[in-house]
């Protein structure tokens, strides 16, 4: 039986894609589906081209958040691009199991609003010499739970935060899936 991912996203989709892409001839790996918050987001666009079934969930209620997982009893839920706390519910019933992916190198530049552009101009503006991306397990609060890896880039003072944010995108879509599939190994 296939290892079941869940992805949550609440954007574009790139990250799922290059998820839902990676796992696509992988016999041993199920991306299940994808859940988001926002009925607009493009991630819906991305998980309806590449065949995966696409849900809007009300992110206000975390039973239906919860009664969705416990129906597909996951292996992993991957967040990807995905903005609201996780429920306490979900984070206890899925201990090491929900992970999540942040465009800086936490501890730096995390926290609640510390999501997206809003990272990248931070780093612009501290005039930091590198950035890079932090993937780590889901706890109670944002962005704190423990560092599964870290990969850095270097910045020229000349970067914009669009070229900081594309650099750092370039690493998620590399060792995100990377991450995912070698996590499903040790999850056994």
């Amino acid at each position: 039986m296939p290892k079941k991912i869940i992805i949550l996203a609440s954007g574009g989709g790139s990250n799922a894609a290059s998820i839902i892409k990676h796992f696509a001839e992988n016999p041993s790996v199920q991306v299940h589906s994808i859940l988001s918050n926002r009925k607009d987001a493009g991630v819906f666009t991305k998980g309806e081209a590449l065949n995966i079934p696409v849900y809007h969930f009300d992110a206000s209620s975390p039973d239906e958040l919860l009664s969705y997982t416990d129906k597909h009893q996951p292996d992993l839920i991957v967040l990807a691009g995905y903005l609201k706390k996780i429920p306490a519910t979900l984070v206890a019933q899925y201990p090491n199991r929900i992970v999540n992916i942040h465009p800086a190198l936490l501890p730096k530049y995390g926290g609640k609003g510390m999501y997206g552009m809003h990272v990248h101009r931070a780093v612009k503006a501290a005039e930091e010499k590198e950035s890079g991306m932090t993937i780590h397990y889901v706890n109670e609060h944002y962005d704190e739970g423990n560092i599964i890896r870290q990969e850095r880039v270097a910045l020229s003072p000349s970067d914009s935060p669009q070229a900081i944010a594309d650099k750092v995108l370039a690493l998620e879509h590399r060792f995100y899936p990377q991450v995912i599939e070698q996590l499903l190994t040790q999850h056994g």
